[in-house]
């Protein structure tokens, strides 16, 4: 079992920065891709990015590619999601997921919301113009 919790959320203006951070327990997150999703009202839960088990592949949706990173510190097992140059257009309630299978998957998966196992309670995110 694997409990998550995001926070660093919060309102900022157009062109700002924010880190969220999703800390995991109950089991540690070095073993486990992890993922981050938002969604936006009225809109389907999205893909953001996702990092494998080391930490040594990353994986971005084009609309955030150059401006968010994701990261990942085991020791403290914890997940990062440095998001730059926010726009209007990343509103949205951000959520950090865990794929506990025990190896690493083939980098398109990690884009569906369908292979994590576990979800955090999400994070909103606004940006204001």
């Amino acid at each position: 079992q694997v409990q998550l919790v995001e926070s660093g959320g919060g309102l900022v203006q157009a062109g700002d920065s924010l880190r969220l951070s999703c800390a995991a327990s109950g089991r540690t997150v070095s073993r486990a891709a992890m993922g981050w999703f938002r969604q936006a009202p009225g809109k389907a839960r999205a893909f953001v990015a996702a990092i494998n088990r080391s930490g040594g592949s990353t994986y971005y949706a084009d609309s955030v590619k150059g401006r968010f990173t994701i990261s990942r510190d085991n020791a403290k097992n914890t997940v990062y999601l440095q998001m730059n140059n926010l726009k209007p257009e990343d509103t949205a309630v951000y959520y950090c997921a865990a794929d506990s299978a025990p190896l690493d998957r083939s980098g398109s998966s990690y884009y569906s919301a369908g292979v994590y196992d576990y979800w955090g309670q999400g994070t909103q995110v606004t940006v204001s113009s």
